[in-house]
């Protein structure tokens, strides 16, 4: 009897990571599918994204600006311009840029969210045609953070998050 409860014991941590990967592969995935740039397509102008939202935080629009075009200079084969002979040319606009609470404990509130969205145009001059894409993402801070403490704090955070989704809606197409 011994001998059995020991050969259980081994087999065990194996059969656990065998339902793992039994339940794994019965749910849904989600993908990208990566959209290919067409080969006449050779230089991008990405403009300042204004700061349109009714609270503004000075930062926001330079660094995100700043960040996307980085972004796809890095992962594409585009290249700036800042002329007007761009094959493509993106714009945006921070429509919000929000707070609310977000999590109560002991009828206190203890968590607070800053929504900040983003609409952001693609002109294909070449194709001529236009698109149109809205981006909107959550940040959760402390409510014990003042407004400007959790500004400092996610500032980085919103850039690289709100850079990465823009960058997906434009360049990805989710399968």
């Amino acid at each position: 009897m011994n001998g059995i409860k020991k050969i259980s014991l081994l087999v065990l941590p194996f059969l656990l990571v065998a339902m793992a990967f039994v339940n794994n592969s019965c749910s849904v995935h989600y993908g990208f599918k990566d959209v290919s740039i067409p080969d006449s397509i050779r230089t991008i102008k990405v403009n300042l994204i204004e700061n349109r939202a009714t609270y503004i935080n000075p930062q926001l629009s330079p660094q995100l600006s700043d960040k996307l075009r980085q972004k796809i200079v890095s992962q594409t084969k585009l290249k700036q311009t800042n002329g007007d002979n761009a094959d493509w040319e993106i714009s945006g606009t921070i429509t919000d840029y929000s707070f609310s609470t977000s999590g109560i404990s002991n009828q206190q509130t203890s968590t607070s969210r800053l929504t900040v969205g983003v609409h952001i145009t693609i002109n294909k001059i070449k194709e001529d045609k236009t698109e149109e894409y809205d981006v909107s993402r959550n940040f959760d801070f402390p409510s014990s953070q003042s407004l400007q403490q959790a500004e400092a704090s996610l500032l980085t955070e919103m850039v690289r998050g709100l850079s990465d989704d823009i960058f997906n809606r434009l360049f990805s197409n989710w399968n």
